[in-house]
């Protein structure tokens, strides 16, 4: 599929079949994932690959606004051991969004649906989502990717706005 299609057909997909996703598809996906940029090349991301039936419950039962059955989710956490020092070490959240991201590219590619939910900086739900995952006290979950096979249809678009672009020259 060309870049362009691939960009063009990225949408949020919030509606599922019960379809497994392959091992090979979810490793496609990570390599995507960490195929991402990072600053200084830190690469500060985990992931926690969720296809237990009863985590995935857990993890809906508690959003409000992310109530999604999907096969598969993958929750991308920052690893604040491998953050840049000092001022910078929030770097993490945009080096974990560009792998989520690229997770999101790589499911249109592989014609699957997903949605990215967000899960920091809401500090209740990111305690939520460590309880549930048993996740690392350094590890700080940015958001949960929800995949599976689409079970409704999304339009491609292109929402461009020139007005939304400034050149300065």
């Amino acid at each position: 599929m060309e870049l362009k299609d691939v960009m063009q057909k990225r949408r949020s997909v919030r509606k599922f079949t019960s379809e497994e996703i392959s091992e090979g598809q979810i490793n496609t996906l990570l390599h995507y994932a960490m195929s991402g940029p990072s600053a200084c090349n830190k690469q500060p991301w985990e992931f926690y690959v969720v296809t237990n039936s009863d985590k995935l419950k857990k993890l809906r039962e508690f959003a409000k606004y992310n109530n999604i059955e999907s096969p598969l989710n993958i929750v991308v956490c920052g690893n604040l051991d491998r953050c840049l020092p000092g001022k910078v070490a929030e770097f993490w959240v945009q080096d974990c969004s560009a792998a989520i991201e690229n997770i999101l590219l790589g499911v249109v590619d592989l014609g699957l649906g997903a949605v990215w939910c967000g899960v920091y900086p809401d500090m209740d739900v990111v305690n939520k989502v460590k309880d549930i995952l048993e996740i690392k006290e350094n590890f700080i979950p940015l958001g949960i990717v929800r995949i599976g096979h689409p079970d409704c249809k999304t339009d491609p678009g292109d929402w461009y706005k020139e007005e939304y672009v400034h050149y300065i020259k």
